[in-house]
Formats: C-alpha cells, sequence, structure tokens
C-alpha cells in the first residue's frame, strides 16, 4: 500500500512568542555539515593541495574524472568526519556537502558521480613509492613526511623557547587477515603497532609497523629526521623528547645527549630500583601513619642496567604512601633523569603495578636527559650536575651557586619523633 505523505507545513502552539511549524518538504539531507567547516580551513593552509602535490598521477589526464587533488581531499574529509572504511564512500560519493567541500557537485562524465568510490580510492590508498606501469598513481614518501613538520612550523608566528616531542607507539586492531597480522600479547589482539610523534595538538610523524617488533623500532630515525629539519627552521630551540618504558633504549638516549636533545623516558620497575628506594619509602610510610594524610619523598642515584646501557645515568624516584590503604597504600615513582631546563616533569610518568615483600608497590621510572638549565617546576626534584655537552657550560654561568639556590627552596621533611632513618639496601 503506497505511503500517503503530506508536503504542507503543520502549526502548533506557540512558544514563547514563537511560531512552532513543522515542514516536511526538505530536499537532500546531510549529517556531515562540519564539512564545510574543514573545507574552509583547508582553504586557509591548503593542506589537500600540499598533500596531493606528494603524490604523482601517470593517468591518461583525458580519461581521468576524479583527480588526485579530489582523492586525497576526500579521504581526508572522510576521516575527518568519521568514514574510516573505503565502503562509506560508496555512499558519500553523492553528499552534496562533501562536494561541496571539495569544489565538486558536478560530474565531468555522464553517468558518474561527483566524487569518487571505494575502487578508485583503493588505488590511491595503495599507490607505490612512485608510479609503475600498472599503478599510475605513486607518492613521494620524503615529501609526505617533511610536509608534516612543514605545517607544525608554520603554525607559529615565531620560534617558541622550548618544545616538547612525544614518542607513542599504540595498537591499531586487525580485524581480517591483512599482511602482517601479529598478535600483541600486551592490548591482548592482533593488531599493528604505529608509531606516532606529536608536539602538542600536531602529528609530526606516523609510520605503520608490525607488532612483532619493539616499540622503539625506527623511533632513532624519525627523532633525527625531525630534530634536524626543526633545527634548521629553529636553531636556538630546546628540545624535549618524551616517552614511556618501551622508548628507554641506550641509542636514543646516546643520540640524544649528543645532540643537545633532552629526554624523559620511562623506565619499567624492577627490583634493583625499589632497593634504592626502600629507605624512603619506609619514611612515607612513618609520616602518613602519623599525619593521617599521603607522604611522599624523592630520591635520586645514578643507575644503570646490567649489561643494556653503556653508562649510568640519573633516576629521580617519587616514594608515596596512602594512609588507611595498609599495604596497598604503597606507591613508588621513579624518576631516572640527567637535569632539564624544560618545565616537562609534571604528568610524564607512567605507572606500572607490581607486589614487593613490602606490600603492593606501583612504580614509575622516568629518564630525563640534560642540556643545562634549571627548571623552578622541578624544584621537588634533586639536582643533576652531569651535562650532556661542553657547550652547555656556557649556558649553566655558576652551576654550584645555582644548585644552592634550589636547595633553598626545597621543601623540608621533619624527621617523625622516634622514627630513625632507614639505611637504603647497596646496589647489587
Amino acid at each position: 500500500m503506497p505511503t500517503e505523505c503530506s508536503l504542507e507545513p503543520m502549526l502548533f502552539a506557540r512558544l514563547d512568542g514563537r511560531a512552532v511549524v513543522t515542514d516536511f518538504g526538505g530536499e537532500a539531507m546531510t549529517s556531515d555539515a562540519g564539512a564545510l567547516l574543514l573545507g574552509a580551513t583547508d582553504k586557509a593552509i591548503a593542506l589537500v593541495d600540499r598533500f596531493a602535490a606528494c603524490f604523482s598521477d601517470g593517468r591518461a589526464s583525458a580519461r581521468v574524472v576524479h583527480e588526485v587533488d579530489s582523492l586525497v581531499g576526500q579521504r581526508v574529509f572522510g576521516i575527518a568526519l568519521g568514514y574510516e572504511d573505503l565502503i562509506d564512500h560508496d555512499e558519500l560519493r553523492h553528499d552534496p556537502v562533501l562536494g561541496a567541500a571539495l569544489g565538486k557537485l558536478e560530474t565531468r562524465r555522464p553517468g558518474c558521480a561527483p566524487l569518487a568510490g571505494k575502487p578508485t580510492l583503493n588505488r590511491l590508498e595503495h599507490a607505490p613509492a612512485g608510479a609503475d606501469r600498472y599503478r599510475r598513481i605513486g607518492h613521494d614518501p620524503a615529501a609526505i613526511e617533511d610536509l608534516l613538520v612543514d605545517l607544525f612550523l608554520e603554525a607559529h608566528a615565531k620560534a617558541p623557547e622550548r618544545i616538547v616531542l612525544d614518542l607513542d607507539a599504540t595498537d591499531d586492531p586487525i580485524h581480517g587477515h591483512q599482511e602482517g597480522r601479529f598478535f600483541h600479547g600486551y592490548y591482548d589482539c592482533h593488531c599493528y603497532l604505529p608509531l606516532y610523534v606529536f608536539c602538542g595538538d600536531h602529528l609530526l610523524a606516523a609510520k605503520l609497523r608490525r607488532s612483532n617488533i619493539d616499540a622503539s623500532a625506527g623511533a632513532l630515525e624519525e627523532v633525527e629526521r625531525i630534530v634536524a629539519r626543526i633545527r634548521a627552521r629553529w636553531p636556538r630551540v630546546e628540545i624535549l623528547l618524551r616517552a614511556d618504558a618501551g622508548f628507554a633504549r641506550d641509542d636514543l638516549m646516546a643520540w640524544c645527549e649528543a645532540n643537545r636533545v633532552d629526554y624523559l623516558f620511562g623506565l619499567q620497575r624492577n627490583t634493583r630500583l625499589v632497593e634504592h628506594i626502600h629507605g624512603e619509602l619506609a619514611w612515607a610510610e612513618a609520616e602518613a601513619t602519623a599525619s593521617g594524610q599521603a607522604a611522599r619523598r624523592f630520591a635520586d642515584f645514578p643507575w644503570t642496567t646490567l649489561k643494556s646501557w653503556s653508562r649510568e645515568r640519573r633516576v629521580v624516584a617519587k616514594a608515596e604512601w596512602m594512609p588507611g590503604c595498609g599495604e596497598k597504600g604503597a606507591k613508588v615513582h621513579h624518576h631516572a633523569r640527567e637535569k632539564s631546563g624544560l618545565a616537562a616533569l609534571k604528568g610524564a610518568s607512567a605507572a606500572f603495578g607490581g607486589s614487593s615483600s613490602n606490600g603492593a608497590i606501583a612504580a614509575t621510572v622516568s629518564l630525563l636527559g640534560t642540556t643545562g638549565t634549571i627548571s623552578k617546576s622541578m624544584m621537588s626534584f634533586h639536582w643533576v650536575t652531569q651535562r650532556c655537552s661542553s657547550a652547555a657550560s656556557s649556558q649553566a654561568m655558576s652551576w654550584n651557586t645555582r644548585q644552592r639556590s634550589a636547595w633553598t627552596q626545597l621543601p623540608m621533611y621533619s624527621r617523625p619523633s622516634g622514627i630513625s632513618r632507614p639505611r637504603s639496601r647497596k646496589r647489587r
């Protein structure tokens, strides 16, 4: 039975002096009107055009219906709107708002949609590094890598004093039998393990990798390339490299020390590290018991692994005890570092759960490299006198004077009555 439709508007009771009307005469509708804002933003920074310039098109121009810049823009806007799968574009190719954002409301050939469908976009995504006889669309990997860094540099009117580069490896779950499919025990799924480099909200690098590799695989090459391009534009900027325990590798830390790059890396908790803060943990427990509030203690010490590191590095530790939680109230945080002038310690460490004979202990260890200045936000930590290069001495001026003045601002902890200072065990 055919549906009886009425296009006449319906009037309802007025509300606060305004008419309430329902109208059924609407034309094509979309829920993705935000694409128009994306299109306006793209016109300001020319992201799609510059990204498309990293591709080469060997197709016969007279037979081309969808140009490379249109394909790139369609894919970029589609992902930004939440359409990750190419199959979604079998419908999106007819979307008037997406077409308006890309400037394609009409098609070149009768019978074709204004935008490309899944097969055409699939050829773009599988474009090789350089076009060949059978795949006419190719891409330039180096140009794409440089574009991401250039967009970050152009977003600043002037060079900042310091920047923080965050390294991260995360999971990209796989739901089929794609090439390079491996099971990752930490994420408990079959996935890829892409590498990302961020500076604030700016993406500087994204590398798709298999998951049967170390989290830091390829990180040194990416950091070296990004730092070189940043310093070519901003030669005096201070750079801090920040990452979790998966990136605390000797080759990456040694490169930072040799190239005036500060670093703050997490370290996985182990019994040798916990032994160094045994005394601080006992003090924190005594203070928490006496005051009824959480107590924290800080310590720092030189430390190295048994085999994998080429030298000792500074470790800063925080021992925290939460009252009223029994043995579960013990928390241990380590920050292994070598003094930095960048105020980036806050929130930089990650927590790892564990247990020991002293109760449940969560340990965080971080490595911090140095170039030679002091940050007031780090006054709750012990200072380190080691430097990465001789060039830092000209910046440090009177290091001993700064160190003494820094100590005067450290919080003083009084010993609880009746409690003697416990001795830390010697390192094995």
